[in-house]
């Protein structure tokens, strides 16, 4: 049962997931040791069992043999086993180690940034509230920032301990993570020889837009960043627009684009607008100065693939899963925004926009009383009166709350805070090892995926759903001793379309020559089922 995930099992081995007992001391004496736990997450991962709890509903003997043992731990067993693993505080250096290699094996110099807030619902953090996009409200939670590569392949991610804005993780965490990760794939000659070539390039949306970050981006990494452009008045003449040839999510076509050089906050930036049917101009911002207009369209509307990325890891993966409960402090002398000063601000912008309503309400009184007949003035003067005095009303309540404002402090240190109300964090070890553990099933399944690509035409379309068919499918383990060898039998499944996925991808995977861990062991992946040729193969 469910040993069709062994497929997977080259591909995880490929992306790193081995890597782990490089970092990771072994475990305390017992029946489960580390590579066991470390095979038996994964393969959860990618069977969407999300959870330890889940595990219950499983025959505990098949799960075993798929790991390499007569059974699988039980609940409690298995989050001891975690807990041993989270307490070695290597999570961190694990992602780094992956991060890096992944990076210079796909030699990867365009990096999509963006952020992804966990909502908290529990009762004894206490955390600052954010906004979160998909709910379109302000909640507690925590913020992890990913870095995913064009096709929305994850890289790294930081997990933020406040509040902090995108630009600030860039700045701080990312920049100096992605320096040294791609120091062994950039050619230091090239950059002094040609001064407009970037080190790299960040991709982002408008959370972090600001012309000067940009500007000092360039200036002290020689990054380079392509965003949207915020606030844009101006429209360009609709004849300055011209088709031009772009590749958009695989699709080659005609776009209409116009660049331009515009200068922002006294620095130079390139600006292509993208022309809409419905006449909408589309403003992309870019400091990549070697690569073409199209290309650079290209790149900001691939953007998309790490939204999608989230997506898919949120109703797939458990994404936003609480792995580990408890607290921790945050260091006393942290800034952070006051409550107080941004409640005050909050009630100045409500009591601003209600005085804007009320002048609204009295200029049109005013403009109804220059045509009202005689009968009628004295009912408009007397609603003109009422309005002035709750617009004067107003405007001695918003005086009230700016001078307060002014009498408090922007930003207060967290240990100026009253106790009950003081900021601190969730604990993140655990959060970071299982993240990781579901980048390298998430890269995993999509390296199978594209393993597909060439002799499935359907790949793009129910691709995804194949492959989880696949690792969802029984299967017969047939050990050999005399010849080192660990036959994989995959039943048949649902329809032939899937059946003859299957059977090419066992040449594939037979290609790898992969060994089961901790055996001597090389796996070899067959089928039940024949082979069938029909239109789904091209």
């Amino acid at each position: 049962m469910n040993a069709g995930v062994l497929f997977s099992l080259p591909a995880l081995i490929s992306q790193g997931l081995l890597k782990a007992t490089d970092i990771y001391s072994s475990l305390s004496a017992g029946y489960y040791g580390f590579v066991h736990v470390l095979l038996l997450f994964a393969f959860m991962a990618l069977s969407r069992i999300k959870n330890p709890e889940q595990l219950k509903n499983q025959p505990p003997g098949e799960w075993g043999k798929i790991i390499g043992l007569d059974r699988i731990p039980e609940v409690n067993c298995l989050r001891k086993k975690l807990s041993q693993i989270v307490s070695q505080g290597k999570a961190e250096e694990f992602g780094r180690v992956l991060s890096e290699s992944w990076i210079t094996e796909e030699e990867c110099l365009y990096f999509y940034v963006d952020g992804h807030v966990r909502i908290y619902f529990g009762q004894e953090a206490t955390l600052p509230k954010k906004f979160v996009s998909r709910q379109k409200l302000c909640l507690a939670g925590t913020t992890e920032y990913w870095v995913n590569d064009e096709t929305g392949l994850p890289i790294m991610f930081i997990i933020g301990e406040l509040n902090e804005r995108l630009k600030d993780a860039i700045e701080k965490h990312i920049i100096p993570a992605l320096l040294e990760d791609t120091k062994n794939i950039v050619d230091e000659d090239f950059l002094k020889n040609n001064p407009l070539q970037p080190r790299f390039t960040l991709v982002f949306d408008r959370e972090a837009y600001e012309p000067a970050f940009f500007a000092k981006l360039w200036n002290e990494y020689r990054v380079a960043v392509i965003t949207y452009r915020k606030n844009v008045k101006d429209e360009w003449s609709e004849n300055e627009f011209k088709v031009t040839e772009t590749d958009i999510f695989g699709n080659n076509v005609g776009v209409l684009l116009c660049e331009k050089e515009v200068v922002l906050a006294n620095h130079t930036f390139r600006e292509i607008r993208k022309l809409s049917e419905g006449g909408h101009q589309t403003s992309v911002l870019s400091s990549h100065y070697t690569i073409s207009t199209a290309l650079v369209a290209k790149k900001m509307f691939a953007r998309w693939t790490q939204e999608n990325f989230f997506r898919y890891l949120i109703y797939d993966f458990d994404f936003d899963k609480m792995i580990e409960y408890g607290i921790t402090r945050i260091n006393e002398n942290t800034l952070v925004p006051n409550p107080e000063y941004s409640k005050l601000s909050y009630d100045i912008k409500k009591l601003k926009e209600k005085k804007a309503r009320v002048d609204a309400r009295l200029f049109a009184c005013v403009e109804e009383n220059i045509d009202a007949s005689l009968d009628t003035v004295g009912d408009i003067i007397e609603k003109q009166v009422k309005l002035k005095d709750k617009q004067a009303d107003l405007g001695i309540q918003i005086n009230i709350a700016l001078k307060q404002r002014a009498e408090i402090p922007a930003r207060v240190a967290l240990k100026n805070m009253p106790e009950n109300r003081r900021y601190n964090k969730l604990k993140k070890e655990g959060k970071i090892f299982m993240n990781t553990i579901k980048m390298i099933a998430y890269r995993a399944e999509t390296a199978l995926l594209n393993s597909i690509r060439p002799f499935y035409k359907n790949a793009d379309k129910d691709g995804r759903q194949v492959i989880k068919d696949i690792f969802t499918a029984d299967a017969d383990l047939s050990p050999d001793y005399t010849n080192n060898t660990l036959t994989v039998t995959l039943h048949s499944l649902a329809s032939p379309r899937a059946n003859s996925v299957a059977k090419n991808l066992c040449d594939i995977l037979n290609e790898t020559e992969t060994v089961f861990p901790n055996t001597n062991l090389t796996i070899i992946f067959k089928t039940l089922s024949p082979h069938f040729t029909r239109d789904w193969e091209s």
